[in-house]
């Protein structure tokens, strides 16, 4: 599985470099801190029935927002500013289906 999350770790990264959205990456695998920090703030109903959450985990600064499968989704939808808790820039397709959903 380990291929499986440094692709899906990429695909993110890679989406957010495109989009020229700041992020740090966390390195879980040889930093404790960060991993336990991880395990913490991933809520309850987010988690696997066993075992603990896997990356990629995404988060804005505190808040959690998904995991790699609820990125993919929103991706899909053009909905990953929101997805984010950020403001789709002006003129991006997100932003022009939120303005449609609005006049509706």
């Amino acid at each position: 599985t380990s291929l499986a999350i440094k692709k899906q770790q990429q695909d993110v990264m890679g989406f957010l470099a495109a989009n020229k959205i700041e992020y740090e990456e966390c390195d879980i695998a040889a930093n404790e801190a960060n991993r336990k920090w991880m395990r913490e703030n991933v809520p309850e109903e987010s988690r696997p029935a066993t075992g603990n959450p896997l990356p990629p985990q995404i988060f804005n600064e505190e808040k959690y927002c998904g995991n790699y499968e609820a990125f993919f989704d929103a991706r899909e939808d053009n909905a990953v500013y929101a997805f984010l808790g950020l403001t789709a820039p002006p003129g991006s397709k997100e932003a022009e289906a939120q303005a449609k959903k609005a006049q509706q």
